[in-house]
């Protein structure tokens, strides 16, 4: 679970290569676009301008490149030609970046034009819950003091935390010990450790947490049809804190 400094030194530019994919997402319109048509592009730059390596395509038998999650679905969409992602939708893309054998991976829910108050309202929370975890990351800290404090935020605010999905380590794998849960309980579960890295990456219903999986075997939806949203970071445990590996220019933690 622990990372020599030279492999976190591998993980810092795999993250930092991820979180040029979104901010060049950042800079598009997605309204109109399907969802097909977005994976292709981060496909093409993770592998012609990057030099990277998609990671999520061939994993466990999955064709594309990242998960594409609108509306009520709350993670694992599958990119589709004739899913156009419409004005007023939110949109989680999930997407993972390889480089020199060592994975980064993160999300972010897009609000897509002119999206109700109540979907800009719980993509906020949504945010905010993950960087109210992160901000338990140090060294003696526990696993369970993440979840407890981004149950806390999402419940403080009127919204359910999915428990069928969490966060996990991760490295020369996308998917490696331990769990991070997004409930919990403080003092509770695994010490952290310098040179821990795992991913943080709450999923968040306006209605009840419980969720669906559709025929396909991959869409994952609320069983109340409401909306979803998800963020999620690669940290890493510091000597004093935290590292955020896949930050991207510009954003900070949204915590006070």
């Amino acid at each position: 679970m622990v990372k020599s400094p030279e492999e976190l030194d591998l993980m810092r530019n795999s993250g930092r290569l991820l979180a040029s994919v979104f901010e060049m997402l950042d800079g598009l319109d997605l309204c109109g676009l399907s969802t097909l048509a977005v994976n292709d592009m981060v496909e093409r730059f993770i592998t012609e301008d990057l030099a990277a390596r998609p990671a999520s395509k061939g994993q466990y038998g999955f064709e594309y490149v990242l998960n594409c999650s609108i509306n009520q679905v709350v993670c694992h969409g599958i990119p589709d030609q004739d899913e156009i992602i419409r004005d007023g939708d939110i949109i989680n893309l999930d997407i993972t970046l390889e480089k020199d054998g060592f994975i980064a991976d993160s999300s972010k829910t897009y609000v897509v034009g002119n999206a109700s108050a109540a979907a800009r309202r719980l993509v906020r929370v949504a945010q905010k819950a993950m960087w109210m975890g992160i901000e338990q990351v140090k060294p003696g800290a526990y696993l369970g003091d993440i979840g407890y404090a981004i149950e806390k935020h999402a419940k403080k605010n009127g919204y359910s935390v999915v428990r069928d999905y969490c966060g996990h380590g991760i490295g020369r794998e996308m998917h490696e010990e331990p769990s991070v849960l997004n409930f919990g309980r403080r003092g509770t579960g695994m010490r952290l450790r310098e040179g821990m890295v795992f991913t943080v990456e709450p999923m968040i219903n306006q209605g009840t947490s419980r969720v669906l999986t559709e025929e396909d075997g991959w869409k994952v939806v609320t069983k109340d049809g409401k909306l979803s949203a998800q963020f999620e970071h690669t940290v890493a445990v510091t000597a004093d804190g935290v590292e955020v590996l896949t930050l991207r220019r510009g954003e900070t933690a949204l915590t006070s």
